[in-house]
């Protein structure tokens, strides 16, 4: 577990990182009105797509990583009691379909962000 927050840590500082770098600066004189209104909308849509890319890749990983554990605990109570494996299948069943669902809600956040907002 020690580890599993040291790389959760370690993936916050380079989403961080990368969206420092991914974000232009610029200081120049004002240019026309319409080319301001187009590049913020350029700049909009390209920030809507990292937002969703950031998402709801985070939320795959996470979900991917706590499946990987509720199978493995499953596994290993499995096991260590086979008398109990229907009541073990049937936890991590249910387990596995609300981590899924938080992925999915993800998933939704992101078109969300990218058709909506």
């Amino acid at each position: 577990m020690k580890n599993f927050v040291k790389y959760a840590l370690l993936l916050a500082a380079a989403v961080f990182c990368i969206g420092l770098i991914l974000k232009p600066v610029k200081a120049y004189a004002a240019p026309e009105e319409s080319a301001i209104t187009e590049e913020a909308e350029a700049n909009t849509t390209s920030a809507k797509a990292y937002a969703a890319a950031i998402a709801i890749g985070l939320a795959a990983a996470a979900g991917a990583i706590a499946m990987g554990l509720v199978i493995a605990k499953t596994a290993d109570g499995i096991a260590r009691q086979p008398e109990a494996e229907g009541k073990l299948r049937t936890t991590m069943m249910l387990g596995l379909v609300f981590v899924e669902t938080v992925v999915i809600y993800a998933l939704i956040v992101a078109i969300l962000i990218v058709f909506v907002l």
